[in-house]
């Protein structure tokens, strides 16, 4: 409804007359110079900086490039991890790792990663003409990435110029001096994966790369050779368990002997106690002995003395008395009967005739 009360119909959306209406201000916006310095400010805020400036990450350096002018080619100044300012289409910051780098040489996808080059296992023929199939790891960094550059290109390219061709010919070369014995029984093939390091670490040096480690993780014989390695183990075995048998029965002779020398010490101290005790024994009877004889002797010294003075005493003055006290402790709780001696009733104990007439003795 207008303002003056007319209904009007409502007009459906047109596409083309929106369009009209964006054209004229577009084209008001290009006839206008402030729209066209604002357009060329946000520009050069939005495409200068990036076209202009490279950052280098924490784990990266950067070599330059030049590519054209009197000072073009490859310079020999590293930049380190940053935020740099370049010449747009003329200069150029090409990023090499400068952490540790990994170059896993294996068949199997569990012992790669992605994070790291990978390549094919390598397969090692022995002095004796067997197969050895190796799984290791090369552990090395760049330390000039100018050098680097120079001589491998940008990106890692050097991977593939540079170190993967010298570590197959290196370790087919090194190891392959070992023959099937050597190589099983492993001092030697330390040796060699020692003396490979070395060599791989003196011919990357001058390309600016610093080998670090080359780890054998896994190898594998033909299976001609396993058979055999098989048959030996078992050989092996059987000699190191009738080793371990024999060992086993030294020691337990041992162990017998030492309990047979426990023992027989044992039964040594029980009779040396015995015979201690039976010393002291012995010792404590003989001492009592003497002392039971040292208190009878004296005793019967005392005794004899005693009765040493009670003869003194009897032959002395009064002895009579004594001898009469003596007689009346023997007679003391005896009854006296006085029994006349005489006359027709008297008792003579002399007269014997008398005596068995009064008793009716025939």
């Amino acid at each position: 409804m207008s303002n003056d009360g007319v209904i009007r119909p409502r007009v459906p959306f047109n596409a083309s007359g929106i369009a009209t209406i964006l054209g004229r201000i577009v084209r008001r916006l290009l006839r206008s110079k402030f729209a066209w310095i604002c357009f060329a400010v946000l520009f050069v805020a939005y495409c200068g900086p990036s076209s202009c400036s490279t950052y280098v990450p924490p784990n990266m350096v950067g070599v330059k490039q030049v590519y054209y002018g009197s000072s073009a080619g490859i310079k020999p100044e590293l930049y380190g991890p940053g935020l740099h300012f370049l010449a747009a289409g003329v200069e150029r910051l090409h990023m090499f790792p400068h952490d540790i780098q990994l170059l896993n040489l294996s068949d199997s996808s569990s012992e790669t990663s992605k994070q790291f080059r990978s390549a094919p296992s390598i397969k090692i023929q022995t002095s004796d003409g067997y197969n050895v199939q190796l799984d290791l790891t090369v552990v090395y960094r760049i330390k000039d990435a100018y050098k680097v550059f120079t001589e491998a290109g940008p990106g890692h390219a050097y991977e593939d110029r540079l170190v993967i061709p010298r570590v197959d010919r290196i370790l087919r070369k090194t190891l392959g001096e070992l023959n099937s014995e050597e190589f099983y029984q492993g001092p030697k093939r330390i040796q060699k994966s020692t003396d490979a390091h070395n060599a791989l670490a003196t011919e990357l040096a001058p390309f600016g790369i610093q080998v670090d480690a080359v780890l054998v993780r896994n190898y594998t014989y033909d299976e001609r050779y396993q058979q055999l390695i098989e048959g030996r183990t078992i050989k092996d075995q059987t000699v190191f368990r009738a080793q371990a048998e024999a060992k086993a029965a030294i020691e337990q002779r041992k162990r017998d002997t030492v309990v047979a020398e426990g023992k027989a010490n044992q039964e040594i101290e029980l009779e040396r106690g015995r015979a201690e005790v039976q010393k002291l024994n012995a010792q404590a009877d003989l001492y009592r002995r003497k002392r039971a004889a040292e208190g009878k002797l004296l005793v019967e010294l005392a005794e004899a003395k005693g009765t040493s003075l009670e003869n003194a005493a009897l032959q002395g003055a009064g002895s009579e008395n004594l001898v009469g006290l003596k007689m009346a402790d023997v007679l003391r709780g005896v009854k006296v009967l006085v029994l006349s001696s005489d006359g027709k009733d008297g008792f003579n104990p002399l007269d014997i005739q008398t005596l068995l007439r009064k008793f009716e003795v025939r």
